[in-house]
């Protein structure tokens, strides 16, 4: 048998040593309790090392500390979608330098391309947020191929202004406000309105991200057209003018009510089920029907339809 199939054999034992005893604090010593070669119990540790699951936790290198296996997958996945990315632009770019991308009948050459699947998204997102120098702007309807506060974080920390408009059911999701706490603390605005029509990103006021359908595999559009960009930069300048700061970590829908409500009112008027405003506001039925039954109280009205002409009225008289 070689060293390489003989730690390969071994390296599971080490890495449950390290976690039953918190720690690996000398190599002889964990070599000796696990009855191994020194030689092995060491290439062992670095091969544990370089898959990230175990780090050194001392100047001299020679007390490790276990890492708990979804936190390495992570971070080992986080850099093979960058790398895959990168390396599938680069290709990209060889072939539009070789005249081997032709864009489609009627295309413009590099104005919109599409990547589907979640590690090639992934892999973008990361290199455009490394990319970013100055702004972030984010609409975030829901459907996003995942929580992005991190990159968001990160992007705040360098410098990078960010500011975000989600929808106001996010104002009832504790999970999701200690996580918006996280990015207002850091210098984030993260503003709220009850409807937001489709999730993107625009870097720097020029790359646009635009977002599939939730129940599709995550899909995103790039748009590298300055006249699209504008008009994103206006919806969400428009939006912004609406929206209502996110403060503090207040339960439910604290100092949205009047806005959440007229925008019930007006689809309830347009004869559409509690199902359906429900899911065009983000929220569940439940919450919904809950909102329904306080604004027909509060117009004595008989009906769902009456409930929502009379709101709309009111809301268009008032407004």
């Amino acid at each position: 048998m070689t060293l390489m199939s003989f730690t390969r054999d071994h390296v599971m034992d080490v890495y449950r040593y390290a976690e039953r005893k918190g720690a690996i604090e000398a190599i002889e010593m964990a070599a000796a309790d696990l009855g191994i070669g020194v030689g092995e119990m060491r290439e062992a540790v670095r091969h544990l090392v370089d898959s990230r699951l175990l780090r050194p936790d001392d100047g001299a290198g020679e007390r490790y500390a276990p890492v708990d296996p979804e936190l390495a997958a992570a971070s080992l996945v986080s850099t093979v979608e960058r790398e895959i990315y990168r390396r599938r632009e680069l290709i990209d770019q060889i072939k539009e330098r070789v005249g081997l991308a032709e864009p489609s009948p009627g295309a413009s050459r590099g104005t919109v391309d599409y990547l589907v699947g979640t590690m090639e998204v992934r892999g973008f997102l990361k290199t455009a947020g490394d990319a970013c120098r100055d702004e972030v702007l984010v609409l975030q309807a829901g459907g996003v191929v995942e929580d992005l506060s991190e990159t968001y974080l990160a992007l705040v920390t360098r410098g990078v202004t960010v500011r975000i408009i989600c929808q106001h059911r996010n104002r009832a999701d504790i999970g999701t406000r200690m996580r918006m706490k996280r990015l207002t603390d850091a210098g984030a605005s993260v503003y709220t309105v009850s409807h937001v029509p489709r999730s993107a990103i625009v870097f720097d006021r020029s790359l646009v991200v635009l977002f599939g359908v939730a129940d599709a595999e995550a899909n995103v559009a790039r748009v590298h057209n300055q006249g699209i960009a504008q008009f994103f930069l206006d919806l969400f300048d428009h939006l912004w003018e609406m929206a209502t700061p996110l403060e503090g970590i207040d339960f439910g829908y604290s100092g949205v009510a009047d806005d959440l409500q007229q925008s019930i009112a007006v689809l309830m008027a347009k004869g559409y089920t509690d199902e359906v405003v429900a899911r065009k506001l983000g929220m569940s039925v439940r919450s919904c029907r809950r909102h329904i039954a306080t604004m027909m109280r509060d117009l004595d009205a008989t009906s769902r339809f009456q409930a929502g002409v009379q709101a709309a009225r009111k809301y268009l008289t008032t407004g």
